[in-house]
């Protein structure tokens, strides 16, 4: 009997939803990161992979191949809510994969090829059966039915059963034999999808090692000697990773073999950085890059959170049908959180409303740069001509374009305004820092704002002065001059250190005075 795991009863506060969010775009950028290298000469220890495109393609800079198209295609189901395990979803995939195999595919592994071929004309069934039954015909037939296929796009799948681990393993085995049905791919996949849903919702990789009690008895002490492999083992010590066990191998090497960097701000060290260096080295495997990277992205994703995932990244990935960063959130959002917005209409929302904040659109100059403005939400409703070239966003804002459909560079950070919910806050406040930075060495014109523009945004702007030499403390007190009475960041502590700690200085609270305002004129 298969052992079942206790359920999670309240899978998703902030930090399990940070988390979720980062599970299919952190498959996605790994994904991205591999493509330019698939198949090519493996890159050295010192060599970084960059998201530049090419690859078998040819690629966009950013853009995924078929391991996140695919894994798209489960998505588009798996956020509407439904059990990815009933006849009406697993055809609806089924379907997906065809659409995507005629209308979108750019890459395909040579074994869903030849299932997704045989399926389309086969006689009897639904599509789904048909897909399964020339599954298993290919397994039955072929000596290599083992490929890395299914486990490149199983993480949306443990984010649909946070709270059912027995579902997690139906829905693990029935989306894997779809098109791969080798019992070493369904197993594969059981692991890394327990792997997945322990790290969203306790923060830890254990869940890899832990989902072994969830295989069969007689197959256990064999995953346990493998993953003791792969921790041993660099990730290019498997030469052919196209076969499952060695793809999650390399994947599980990359991630278990690259050290956490301490926290140290003033040196520009932080945990999260884990998620990038990790998928740097999923990619230095080598062989199937993209695949192996896409793999480790979506373990990494689900362990670091969205928040970890460098903005450079989530700006530059792309892919099929048309999707972008915070569609690949949304998906993994509505998934986690059974098809279902937020009271706030977050996720899906086109434009994001905040109960109780009817606050007024204000804006301000930068007292250190005047090309940037540090403003609130209501200022995103600008309608005309927009007066600048980007924006910073420091909250949800929903899925609808900036400044009413202008085309603006939109850069979203996730950065939560209480105490506690920031697992990554000094990275995510250097990452946004250092975005306004690269946006005005392009010439860019910024705007920064949050929801009321009080706390993060005032604590960005401090941080970006830093960057151009001011100390903390002055940068501090210039901006709460600068922004009048829109500053409450003393009442978030945390935030409001951070700003010292990545200059490398301790907390020193501003203390400022009443301002005598009738001597100035407003104009």
């Amino acid at each position: 009997m298969t052992p079942t795991l206790a359920p999670a009863a309240h899978p998703l506060n902030v930090h399990a939803t940070d988390r979720a969010a980062g599970v299919l775009l952190g498959a996605a950028c790994g994904d991205a990161l591999g493509v330019p290298y698939e198949f090519a000469r493996r890159l050295g220890a010192e060599e970084r992979p960059a998201m530049i495109g090419g690859g078998l393609g040819p690629y966009k800079p950013g853009e995924y191949s078929d391991d996140t198209q695919m894994h798209v295609c489960i998505a588009a189901v798996a956020s509407t809510g439904t059990d990815l395990t009933s006849p009406t979803a697993l055809d609806q995939i089924a379907r997906n994969f065809h659409r995507w195999r005629d209308g979108g595919a750019t890459d395909i592994g040579n074994q869903t090829s030849s299932v997704l071929r045989a399926a389309k004309t086969h006689k009897t069934g639904t599509p789904a059966q048909a897909m399964t039954a020339e599954a298993d015909a290919y397994t039955a037939r072929t000596r290599f039915s083992a490929g890395n296929g299914s486990l490149m796009r199983t993480g949306v799948v443990a984010l649909a059963y946070l709270d059912d681990v027995d579902g997690m393993v139906r829905a693990a085995t029935m989306i894997s034999s779809l098109t791969h049905s080798d019992p070493e791919c369904i197993e594969a996949c059981i692991l890394w999808c327990s792997g997945i849903r322990v790290a969203v919702l306790e923060g830890i990789f254990d869940g890899v090692r832990d989902g072994i009690a969830l295989l069969p008895e007689d197959r256990q002490e064999i995953w346990h000697a493998r993953l003791d492999e792969a921790e041993a083992n660099p990730p290019h010590h498997w030469d052919r990773n196209g076969y499952v066990v060695t793809a999650l191998q390399a994947a599980w090497s990359a991630i278990t073999r690259t050290p956490v960097p301490e926290l140290a701000p003033e040196r520009g060290s932080f945990p999260a950085q884990h998620f990038q260096l990790a998928t740097e080295a999923a990619v230095r495997a080598g062989n199937d890059t993209d695949t192996v990277a896409a793999i480790a992205g979506a373990l990494l994703g689900a362990r670091w959170g969205v928040s970890a995932i460098p903005l450079a990244w989530q700006q530059a990935v792309n892919g099929w049908p048309t999707m972008s960063g915070p569609d690949l959130v949304r998906l993994a959002v509505l998934t986690a959180r059974k098809g279902m917005d937020d009271g706030d209409g977050w996720p899906s929302a086109p434009r994001v409303k905040i109960p109780g904040y009817a606050g007024k659109g204000y804006v301000a100059r930068h007292p250190a740069d005047p090309g940037v403005l540090l403003g609130n939400l209501p200022m995103t409703e600008f309608a005309g001509a927009p007066p600048v070239d980007a924006v910073v966003s420091l909250c949800r804002v929903g899925q609808g374009p900036i400044f009413s459909h202008a085309d603006v560079e939109h850069v979203r950070v996730w950065l939560v305004d209480k105490e506690g919910e920031n697992p990554n806050l000094h990275y995510a406040l250097d990452q946004a820092a250092r975005q306004i930075l690269r946006l005005r060495k392009e010439g860019k014109r910024v705007f920064v704002h949050c929801v009321a523009g009080r706390s993060r945004t005032p604590a960005v702007a401090a941080a970006y002065s830093t960057l151009l030499g001011t100390d903390p403390r002055t940068a501090l007190t210039e901006v709460w001059a600068a922004l009048d009475k829109h500053w409450t960041l003393l009442a978030h502590p945390q935030l409001h250190n951070a700003v010292y700690e990545l200059a490398g200085q301790p907390p020193n609270p501003p203390k400022p005075r009443p301002r005598r305002r009738f001597f100035r004129k407003r104009t």
